[in-house]
């Protein structure tokens, strides 16, 4: 699935996952998620609105691997794509990508590579 980081007052504030993907691929009786980002495996907890108004992931842990990104110009400076894979029943790895490699899909979890 392709996912994007949200903003608050230009500091980047959570990754959107999207009601479809959450209603997809994240049952509602999970209290978390690891993230393997690189070579870092982290466990984010989900907040319970995750599921009704606010499909956002937030982890300190994670909005710094993002913002190191997009430091180092792997990461657009606009809400950039990210690709969002699933390693395990409730793992998934983040892989930042390129508007170009999008491609729109009925299945949500492909990108074209």
């Amino acid at each position: 699935m392709v996912v994007r980081p949200t903003y608050e007052r230009r500091r980047m504030h959570g990754l959107h996952v999207g009601e479809a993907n959450v209603r997809n691929l994240f049952p509602p009786d999970i209290s978390s998620v690891e993230l393997e980002l690189d070579h870092l495996r982290i466990v984010c907890t989900l907040h319970p609105q995750f599921w009704d108004d606010d499909p956002e992931i937030h982890d300190e842990r994670l909005l710094s691997w993002l913002e190191a990104k997009r430091m180092n110009g792997k990461l657009d400076q606009s809400p950039a794509p990210i690709a969002m894979i699933r390693a395990g029943e409730h793992t998934f790895r983040l892989l930042p990508i390129q508007h170009n490699q999008i491609r729109l899909s009925k299945d949500p979890v492909t990108f074209s590579a």
